[in-house]
């Protein structure tokens, strides 16, 4: 059991999606510019690029504000130059975090970060403190409305994935980098909508909180996700249903 696909779905339920557009907009933008810098403008020969511009069209954001990102990250068009960096640190009962960036101001960003951890009850560590807790991983999660455990485990392990996980209410899929695209489009080719399909920093174990840890663990991870140079936050939390309903 994970607390990862929860974290998604509560953030779901709570339409913060929604109220946050602007912000999701800039983390886009952001993104595929960076996406386009570092591996050119052709989504088909980018494949970071073409993650970026589904999750960009994902939260309907429009064609042209793609392709400015695009032409930005080529240099076509002027734009701010922004330095990929990931942060670490601890939260409430050792929580590990994991919190990738991208800034323009590296020196601003760190201390608004540190600020962040200081004031929800967590502590901004060393580069390499907690980074060896996380592995580099395609995770998916669907609902267990979609598919029997069984049909799902036969449609995604042929499609090259490397684990299919029960997490209560959701059915979680773990692939390699490398097969994130190709289990990802298995699982639409078969009429199922995943709720989330990142690649991203999936920990090894999880540590259970309850009760004020829990409600302090997700201020702080909401603070984090929504500063504007943070891109994606990776924790080993889990919190029980009956937390996350109270929250």
């Amino acid at each position: 059991m994970s607390g990862h696909s929860k974290w998604h779905s509560i953030k779901h339920k709570k339409g913060a999606l929604d109220a946050k557009r602007g912000k999701l907009f800039t983390k886009f933008i952001k993104e595929i510019t960076v996406a386009a810098r570092s591996g050119g403008g052709d989504p088909d020969a980018n494949a970071r690029l073409r993650k970026a511009i589904l999750d960009a069209k994902g939260g309907n954001m429009p064609n042209d504000t793609i392709d400015r990102a695009i032409r930005r990250g080529t240099g076509e068009e002027e734009g701010v130059n922004y330095e990929e960096i990931t942060y670490e640190g601890y939260g409430p009962s050792g929580v590990a975090l994991l919190i990738q960036s991208l800034t323009d101001n590296r020196n601003r960003t760190v201390a608004e970060i540190r600020h962040l951890f200081s004031k929800n009850g967590g502590n901004l560590g060393e580069s390499g403190s907690v980074g060896w807790m996380f592995e580099k991983k395609g995770y998916i999660v669907l609902s267990k409305s979609d598919k029997s455990e069984e049909e799902l485990f036969d449609l995604v392990i042929e499609a090259g994935a490397d684990d299919l996980r029960d997490d209560e209410d959701n059915f979680e899929i773990i692939t390699s980098p490398e097969a994130f695209e190709a289990v990802q489009a298995a699982v639409k080719g078969a009429g199922i909508e995943p709720q989330v399909a990142e690649v991203e920093f999936v920990p090894q174990n999880y540590i259970k909180l309850e009760g004020s840890e829990a409600r302090q663990m997700l201020k702080l991870m909401e603070a984090l996700e929504d500063h504007d140079d943070v891109q994606k936050v990776s924790a080993n939390f889990d919190i029980s249903e009956a937390d996350m309903a109270a929250v």
